[in-house]
């Protein structure tokens, strides 16, 4: 395989959301590598994590979204270099974060003490509270209890309140005793607690030697952490204290000083769970709270001077995100309409962004905004640039979507179901359009589609998601080949142009699982007609089929028995190429 730059690194992501008092796993662990220039489609039911899954790098998450684990660095050697002008009032900020800095870098003489101390903490939290394991399960059964009621009263709200009284009645009483359970379970488990403190307490012997440790490790930390800074931390902290004002630099005033200390809270705890200064993790890890790190590279007497890796994971700030939305990665959503702003005309919607992200003057943003619209394909685009959205037809209206898109020349464009919304006919011109401005603006394309004919046409790879997880990701030939992923056979046997005359369509059977619980073992076992007992156990892990071709199934494991994927899809090579005309 020819080697290609990595453009979006994605590491063991988990993203989750709030949804009525319990948490949705939305995406399940997912690491993948995009590359420059590349058409990679992103393919599965509704509800497998497609969208979420390209929200999280495009900084569009929903309010109640949150990245709970995970990286996404992003390659951008323009935004990744950075440089910060010095003028007096930055050299004060810089020469009061290092004088905090130093002050609190004695801390990581007591680390080692420190560390004793939260053990010790932890041996009375044993004794005095419940297990992880035990306030999951009473957390688990209470959230249970309250999502279920919270379902009950919403559907009661559909009731018809004049011929549907005696539902009303019924769930309003069931209601009632769900509340009075969720109070009864809530003192249960209060009481469950109050009992282990209690016998904790009554364990005098227990409670005076504890007392007696952890007073000989306060007294052992103070003396440790009262010795001198050495020259090299002091040299180490001035380091650090130019990288704290190099990261938040770009910020206004008062949003720079209160991002300053947040940094320096976050470095006294990093500090005083010593901290290695000269390690670029551990300090990269300090800063991602507050924002992320930018490595000092050198300095002069008028500018700092640094890079940093882009992580779009560790993003804090809304102004950090409009440098990289639009003008680095571009979304166009499934239908156009949505995103055009009916009372505007095309041309100011155009010339809007034009404006905003390449700073031009109102006259060449609207020669930029036509020359894009003839690239799209607009018909007289100089009389067309005073229409509203209204007098253009779906297709044109998805082009236009397009062009504003890519009217800040992004290096990812993320393309939502484009097509769900057109006809066949405008669906095939518009796949066309994309791969045709993706060779003169050399942008890589990310296609979320459940329509395997769109894959074919556009796709380099495909990544098959199930669950909020990648199950099998190759190259276009290798997924429709060679697939390897039960679930990746099910989407190929589903497609209509595979039907055989007079036999019905397949479909999977089932249901995806809940991504509120925990899924044990594969989550598409309960669906797999070639399930095995290890898929009801254990997750498996990505088996490597070729350099580029992966899949996450134990049947890829030479321990598991040879299976034969389904006839239906055997030799479809063939098929395909009259199908979607390939």
């Amino acid at each position: 395989m020819e080697e290609k730059k990595v453009l979006l690194s994605v590491q063991d992501l988990v993203v989750k959301f709030r949804v009525r008092g319990r948490i949705l796993t939305a995406i399940r662990d997912i690491s993948l590598d995009i590359y420059e220039n590349e058409s990679i489609a992103i393919v599965g039911e509704s509800g497998s994590g497609k969208s979420v899954f390209t929200k999280t790098f495009a900084g569009m998450l929903d309010g109640n979204g949150f990245i709970d684990q995970g990286d996404i660095f992003f390659t951008d050697d323009e935004l990744a270099d950075t440089t910060v002008m010095l003028d007096n009032g930055a050299r004060a900020s810089i020469r009061r974060a290092q004088e905090k800095l130093i002050q609190n870098a004695r801390l990581l003489k007591g680390a080692d003490v420190y560390h004793q101390m939260e053990a010790l903490q932890a041996e009375k939290r044993s004794r005095t509270t419940m297990s992880e394991e035990e306030a999951d399960k009473w957390d688990t059964e209470i959230g249970d209890l309250v999502f279920k009621r919270t379902e009950l009263f919403n559907l009661k709200q559909t009731f018809d309140t004049s011929k549907e009284k005696d539902k009303i009645k019924a769930a309003a009483a069931e209601i009632s005793a769900l509340d009075a359970k969720v109070k009864e379970r809530q003192a249960a488990r209060a009481a469950r607690v109050k009992e282990l403190k209690a016998a904790a307490q009554a364990d005098t012997a227990w409670q005076n030697d504890w007392n007696q440790r952890m007073a000989v490790l306060k007294a052992q930390y103070e003396k440790d952490i009262a010795q001198s800074v050495s020259p090299e931390t002091e040299k180490q902290c001035a380091r650090v204290a130019r990288e704290m004002y190099l990261s938040v630099g770009r910020y206004r005033a008062t949003k720079r000083v209160r991002a300053l200390r947040q940094l320096q809270e976050e470095m006294k705890k990093a500090m005083t769970k010593g901290i290695d200064l000269s390690d670029d993790t551990a300090l990269n890890n300090a800063f991602d709270p507050v924002t992320f790190r930018v490595k000092l590279l050198d300095e002069s007497n008028e500018k700092l001077h640094g890079v940093c890796a882009v992580n779009l994971a560790k993003i804090r700030d809304n102004g950090d995100w409009t440098q990289i939305r639009g003008r680095r990665i571009a979304t166009v959503f499934q239908d156009p309409m949505t995103s055009l702003n009916p009372i505007i005309t095309i041309g100011k919607q155009i010339t809007s962004i034009i404006i905003k992200h390449q700073h031009c003057s109102e006259v060449e943003a609207r020669e930029r905004a036509v020359i894009l619209m003839k690239k799209v394909g607009i018909p007289n685009a100089e009389k067309r640039f005073d229409d509203y959205p209204f007098q253009y037809s779906g297709g044109m209206r998805q082009r236009i979507v397009i062009a504003i898109a890519l009217s800040c020349q992004p290096k990812i464009l993320i393309c939502d179901e484009p097509t769900t919304a057109l006809d066949v006919t405008i669906q095939a011109q518009i796949l066309k359009l994309l791969k045709d401005l993706q060779r003169e603006f050399d942008y890589t394309i990310v296609f979320i589609t459940h329509d395997l004919g769109v894959v074919a046409n556009v796709a380099d790879r495909v990544a098959v998601m199930y669950a909020g997880q990648i199950v099998e990701v190759g190259q276009v030939e290798e997924v429709f080949y060679d697939p390897r992923h039960p679930y990746t056979w099910a989407l190929l046997s589903s497609l209509p142009q595979l039907a055989q005359k007079d036999k019905p369509l397949y479909s999977i059977t089932g249901t995806p699982p809940s991504l509120y619980n925990k899924i044990v073992g594969d989550p598409f076992a309960p669906r797999n007609p070639y399930c095995m007992k290890i898929d009801t156990l254990k997750e498996p892990p990505m088996f490597r089929v070729t350099d580029t071709h992966y899949a996450k199934t134990w049947l890829e494991d030479p321990r598991s028995p040879k299976v034969k994927k389904p006839e239906i899809i055997e030799n479809i090579h063939e098929k395909l190429l009259e199908a979607f005309n390939i």
